[in-house]
């Protein structure tokens, strides 16, 4: 597993990270964070500009080859009419058509942009009832400094150490066998393993691929103010009130949109461009959405959004996503082990090949995964967020944690009168614990 704290099984994690606490930790075990949903606003550009956008592609004259538009990524777009309330649906997703036989790979570029963080306050105690921080300033003996580009030798074990290189070298950019109930549906990378499962049925299976090409660029630099009004960030002390192999950061969500997407004009001379994926990698360091000294805020480990660098008048979109790669065992998944390095990663770039705009409607569902109420939208990580994939293997020896995603048949149930699924063996999730669609449209209980 090549991490320290963390064993190879759940019970492992269990008895290392939890029974094996001091009492103080103990008392605070339960404190520990799942995963909170945050659905980012189109920035620098309303939803409804959005929308006119994505409807003004067409299939018909290749929308993956009108690269010098509003929208520079491959892309292909569906309408479908769903079972699941008869009415129809438009979408446009990441790389070339799926639907009717799809067959022509394509490639996208992606940049891992490491981004180190620094805070200047540490959080030293949580109130149970409250689960308010108290907040005293880091001293030069205080670790507050969260980098993805140095060895970190307390959560990693040499010489798989370096959380960015780690991450380059994940199954989400490598290729690795992917066998879904016994059917294998390819040597290659996550998110297009999900993808081919995901239209089985309607895809080439020999030909059809969404790549991602990654490179790593040199790091950024975020030096967070501490807490005040409501922003800011801190380093909470993990080690000593829940014994864990590190500290988490807790950082303030306007705070990090406001860097990332500040950073991308200076990016351009990197490669950055909008027909390509920045990713923001954090390491340990988790976002709050409000005042960060209050776990009731925490936590959200990542997200994917739409930002406006063109100009009003001639909007170009350029998508990005920040998200964590965590090691620390601080944010737990449904069955009390970690939510753990890739396992984030998964979530947020399948959810980005499948609704790079954040606009793709669905009927309603919800109620399941970190989705207390209703949602409408294809985002195929949180129906079931908190859900591990079968864990990945990989040739440095590290062994990588994926989450389980939903497919386009679970969303939209048999559309166009079509079978119930077109994922593989009719399945409704990748690894099938989706036994049928959403069922009757969601309706809230607020």
């Amino acid at each position: 597993m090549n991490r320290r704290c963390l064993g190879s099984v759940v019970s492992a994690i269990l008895t290392c990270c939890l029974f094996a606490l001091p009492a103080f930790g103990q008392a605070n075990a339960a404190l520990r964070m799942t995963l909170k949903p945050y659905h980012a606003a189109p920035d620098g550009i309303d939803q409804e500009t959005v929308n006119g956008i994505a409807r003004a592609q067409s299939d018909s004259v290749d929308a993956a080859s009108a690269l010098s538009g509003p929208i520079q990524f491959t892309h292909w777009t569906f309408n479908v009419t769903s079972s699941r309330d008869d009415n129809t649906y438009f979408g446009l997703m990441v790389g070339h058509r799926a639907l009717d036989g799809g067959s022509q790979p394509s490639d996208i570029p992606v940049e891992i942009v490491p981004v180190i963080v620094n805070t200047a306050a540490l959080g030293t105690a949580i109130d149970p009832k409250t689960l308010k921080i108290t907040v005293q300033t880091g001293s030069s003996n205080d670790d507050t400094s969260f980098n993805p580009t140095t060895a970190d030798n307390s959560c990693l074990v040499s010489p798989n150490n370096i959380p960015a290189t780690v991450f380059r070298q994940s199954p989400l950019f490598n290729s690795a066998l992917f066998n879904y109930g016994g059917t294998d549906v390819g040597f290659t990378q996550q998110t297009d393993a999900f993808q081919r499962a995901n239209f089985w049925n309607t895809i080439d299976r020999n030909s059809y691929h969404v790549l991602l090409s990654a490179k790593v660029l040199a790091p950024l630099i975020l030096n967070v103010p501490a807490p005040s009004k409501g922003v800011g960030g801190l380093a909470l002390d993990d080690p000593k009130l829940f014994g864990l192999c590190g500290r988490t950061g807790i950082v303030d969500i306007n705070t990090i949109d406001s860097f990332v997407t500040g950073a991308l004009a200076a990016l351009l001379a990197k490669g950055v461009n909008p027909s390509n994926l920045p990713i923001f990698m954090f390491y340990n360091t988790v976002f709050s959405a409000g005042d960060p000294t209050s776990l009731l805020n925490c936590c959200i480990g990542g997200y994917h959004n739409v930002v406006n660098v063109g100009t009003q008048k001639d909007p170009v979109l350029q998508t990005y996503s920040p998200l964590d790669f965590d090691m620390t065992g601080f944010l737990l998944n449904d069955t009390g082990s970690g939510v753990l390095d890739t396992e984030i990663a998964a979530h947020e770039v399948a959810e980005w090949m499948n609704d790079p705009l954040g606009n793709n409607a669905t009927p309603a569902w919800g109620h399941t995964g970190q989705v207390t109420g209703c949602q409408n939208n294809l985002e195929v990580g949180d129906p079931l967020t908190g859900l591990e994939a079968p864990r990945i293997f990989m040739p440095n020896g590290f062994t990588y944690h994926l989450q389980e995603l939903a497919f386009f048949s679970w969303f939209f149930g048999n559309f166009n009168d079509g079978p119930a699924s077109i994922g593989v063996h009719e399945w409704f999730s990748d690894n099938d614990t989706f036994t049928s669609n959403a069922g009757p449209v969601c309706v809230s209980t607020m």
